[in-house]
């Protein structure tokens, strides 16, 4: 893709009509290019046909479609597919696209890296390089093999969707706009660490899942592995999450990984249990995958157990969430994004 243009995708209709009305252009062709792009998904200016010759060749001068293929993809013997896109320079991204059934989950990344530094995440240990684009989100969703047949997507990769959230919410607004996918947003799931003023803004403007990264439920133990607990306390989080309705159509997740004899006892349980009382949060129980750097292993299978069954006679609701693509590095955790020189 040539530096001097920019890339279609990733703009909305406001941003759209904008071009459209630079080069003169009539006002309806900016739903017209957002049809091509977005419900016929070309890949090259030159394809949109109902526009005049004369206003193609002026929007290709500044503009390209933008759309760029993986730079490579690697299968899972469980059938998950990690894909390498270009991310920023030095740093590549990761999406995973994970079957099951008559599902086909996206997991995209927001961020080449990731600036919260979690313990036992490979991504933010291995840094920060920069914030991905609303076009870059938006090319991983249109390039991966399976794009047509996406039933979910979740913005859970590499990367903080709070900390990139302005890219995150266009992206969502794409996606579920009638001139854009025009899908319900049902069909997405944001996960964050716990950013307030972020989440507060993803709870406003859009109706998309949310799924709360909390990992432990006392504020000493979280603060060790997560550092995001020195700013926003998860009590704090948890107390506006108590001010939205999550019984109807949107759903609240917690996501728990769980670590031998650190987070796994009847007392988590317990507590975790208190704590999530009055939001409506369901419980993902997540296996730990072993990365470097950070001194822990998963929880037994009957601990895990143990600690579901606790939290659902306690009224939450709580399942084990199948571990896959362990075998390819594109478990829970485990995206690090290569480095583009190596």
């Amino acid at each position: 893709m040539s530096p001097q243009r920019q890339p279609l995708i990733g703009k909305n209709l406001e941003e759209l009509a904008g071009i459209t009305a630079e080069m003169a252009m009539p006002r309806f062709a900016a739903a017209q290019i957002a049809d091509w792009l977005y419900v016929k998904r070309v890949s090259d200016i030159e394809q949109m046909t109902n526009l005049s010759k004369k206003a193609r060749a002026a929007l290709a001068e500044k503009y390209t479609v933008g759309r760029e293929a993986p730079l490579e993809c690697h299968r899972s013997s469980d059938g998950t597919a990690k894909y390498i896109f270009s991310g920023v320079p030095g740093r590549n991204i990761e999406a995973v696209m994970i079957p099951d059934r008559d599902r086909a989950t996206l997991c995209v990344s927001c961020q080449a890296g990731c600036r919260m530094n979690c313990a036992f995440c490979m991504t933010g240990r291995n840094g920060f390089d920069g914030n991905i684009t609303a076009a870059g989100i938006i090319n991983q969703i249109m390039s991966v093999d399976e794009s047509e047949n996406l039933t979910n997507i979740v913005f859970m990769g590499m990367g903080e969707p709070t900390d990139n959230l302005d890219a995150v919410m266009k992206s969502l607004e794409i996606l579920t706009a009638p001139w854009g996918f025009a899908w319900s947003p049902k069909r997405i799931t944001v996960s964050t660490i716990g950013n307030i003023k972020g989440l507060r803004r993803l709870l406003d403007q859009s109706k998309v899942h949310i799924a709360i990264s909390v990992h432990t439920p006392f504020a000493e133990e979280r603060r060790n592995i997560m550092p995001v607990e020195n700013t926003w306390h998860l009590t704090d989080v948890m107390e506006l999450l108590r001010q939205y309705d999550f019984s109807g159509q949107r759903r609240l997740s917690v996501e728990y990984t769980m670590w031998a004899g650190k987070n796994d006892s009847p007392k988590h349980a317990t507590a975790l249990a208190r704590m999530l009382r009055g939001t409506d949060a369901r419980v993902n129980l997540i296996r730990f995958h072993k990365i470097p750097g950070f001194d822990a292993t998963s929880s037994p299978e009957n601990t895990m157990t143990a600690f579901r069954d606790t939290l659902n006679s306690l009224g939450i609701t709580a399942t084990i969430r199948a571990s896959r693509g362990e075998d390819i590095m594109a478990a829970c955790g485990m995206l690090a994004g290569k480095d583009k020189q190596k």
